[in-house]
């Protein structure tokens, strides 16, 4: 049986349920080359599945995000709260799949290592666009939370300046938007709107770091990429040498073989004017022999 079937009996398995966050990063014990080949295999499903999981949280947090942004004021809470929850999971998630790719990439080489590297390499860059796909959604969610926000200062302050908007929004000159709530017509209204206003400086600031966090996990797995890159050309480098190293040997196998030929030829030569000297000198004594006796 192939890897590859091998990996599709594999994925067949395993049920949806079988996948648990808890079990992230458990190591896979090892008897042989076939055992460890069905234990790298195994853990490449996983984290495929992880990585799908990943994606699944993500369409949550930007659905939930959105709900809370239409949402009444319980409701929106309660969207936020889920919000909150699914970007801790998903953040030490993310931690766990990053180390378990790193792990596999680590791993001492094997006689299927080529095999290997192909799987882990379709595995980063799987993993690469689920956190590009993350970096998207929170930066677009910001983008509606930041208007939600000043929409609803605009309820409490209808003539504040872009500038003192942008301050409010980002944390400060809380103290005016509190002096213009308290001469404010519609003091439920505006008390509402200070809350929200509240809680979403709040959300952005989880954007910030959730978007900071997510940078450098990108880093750290682009970086792992280079590396598998500089290895890859460093094997074509060799291979590359290699080659070069086989031509000029071939090069210089046949010249020695025309040195040879030519020597052999030159043998051979040698060989026959040796022997049509003797003819010639055997000639020569049988005239001279005779004619010696008959004197």
């Amino acid at each position: 049986m192939t890897s590859r079937d091998r990996l599709a009996v594999t994925r067949a398995q395993r049920s949806p349920q079988a996948f648990e966050l808890s079990n992230v990063g458990q190591p896979q014990p090892s008897n042989g080359h076939a055992s460890g080949e069905s234990a790298f295999l195994d853990e490449v499903v996983s984290i495929q599945e992880g990585i799908d999981h990943f994606n699944d949280n993500v369409r949550q947090i930007a659905t939930s995000r959105l709900h809370s942004l239409n949402a009444l004021d319980d409701e929106g809470q309660n969207d936020m709260s889920k919000v909150e929850e699914l970007t801790n999971e998903t953040r030490t998630f993310s931690l766990q799949l990053r180390d378990r790719i790193m792990s596999l990439k680590a791993a001492p080489a094997t006689r299927d290592q080529q095999m290997r590297n192909n799987r882990i390499g379709l595995l980063q860059n799987k993993f690469l666009e689920a956190i590009q796909n993350y970096q998207r959604v929170e930066q677009e969610g910001r983008v509606k939370v930041r208007q939600r926000a000043e929409r609803q200062i605009r309820i409490v302050d209808p003539d504040a300046s872009p500038q003192e908007v942008d301050a409010i929004v980002e944390g400060g000159n809380s103290q005016v938007f509190a002096q213009a709530l308290t001469s404010s017509t519609r003091y439920a209204e505006s008390r509402n709107a200070y809350r929200e206003v509240q809680q979403r400086q709040q959300d952005l600031q989880r954007m910030e770091q959730t978007l900071a966090e997510l940078a450098q996990l990108f880093i750290d797995m682009g970086t792992l990429v280079e590396q598998q890159d500089a290895v890859i050309k460093q094997v074509q480098d060799v291979a590359a040498s290699v080659h070069g190293d086989t031509e000029k040997g071939l090069q210089a196998t046949e010249v020695a073989v025309r040195h040879a030929r030519a020597a052999r030829r030159k043998r051979w030569i040698c060989f026959i004017i040796i022997i049509i000297c003797l003819i010639i000198l055997a000639i020569a004594l049988g005239v001279a022999i005779p004619v010696s006796i008959n004197n």
